[in-house]
């Protein structure tokens, strides 16, 4: 099984996107390389380990001559298998069940699922429009309850007007009346206090004299 196989396998087990599966495989790769590479072991539990182990410099013998030699420092890449994977490849019984399709993977299979897809992101797509449609026709309901209230206020600025006039003119009117009242009562006072005139009195006095 090759790269390509792999991932279309992997996105018929799982119903996903091939290209969903071909990115985080390459995620995968990618972070357990950088990983390994700076001399971190990268561990997945029932599956691999994968590890740069460094070699010191030792003697060893050549093989065909038996003659001792020098082997040089060196680094080495090493996959050691977890325990768990050896005894499930050992053990078939043990292996996980794949369904019809996946492996030789169908295209037929992969096809399906794709409609799949496609038919359940509409159909979530579609209370969300009638959702806003609803609300916009809601919102135009409720607009002319708004604009009522708008049309009701001048006539009760209207009517508070009248009654603001009529308290005026009814506290202006006993005002008036005592206004009037002070004025002639003043009037009458200072007619009391004025002096009489003694003119015909002296006519009167003359008129005795000549006589």
């Amino acid at each position: 099984m090759n790269r390509r196989e792999l991932i279309r396998a992997v996105a018929a087990h799982t119903a996903e996107d091939a290209k969903h599966v071909e990115s985080v495989l390459s995620g995968v790769t990618d972070v357990i390389t950088a990983v390994v590479s700076k001399g971190e072991a990268v561990t997945i539990q029932g599956f691999a380990k994968f590890a740069k182990v460094e070699r010191a410099a030792r003697m060893g013998r050549n093989p065909r001559t038996g003659e001792a030699i020098r082997i040089k420092a060196s680094k080495r890449v090493r996959v050691s298998p977890m325990k768990a994977f050896k005894d499930t490849v050992m053990s078939p019984s043990q292996a996980p069940r794949l369904a019809s399709g996946v492996y030789p993977t169908s295209l037929e299979l992969l096809a399906k699922q794709a409609a799949g897809r496609r038919a359940a992101a509409s159909a979530a797509k579609a209370p969300t429009g009638t959702k806003k449609a609803t609300g916009k026709q809601a919102a135009v309901k409720k607009a002319p309850a708004k604009k009522a209230p708008a049309k009701k206020a001048p006539a009760k600025r209207a009517a508070a007007k009248k009654v603001v006039k009529k308290a005026a003119r009814g506290a202006a009117r006993p005002a008036a009346k005592q206004a009037t009242k002070r004025t002639v009562a003043a009037t009458r006072t200072v007619a009391a206090t004025r002096p009489t005139k003694r003119a015909p009195a002296k006519r009167a006095a003359k008129r005795t004299a000549r006589r």
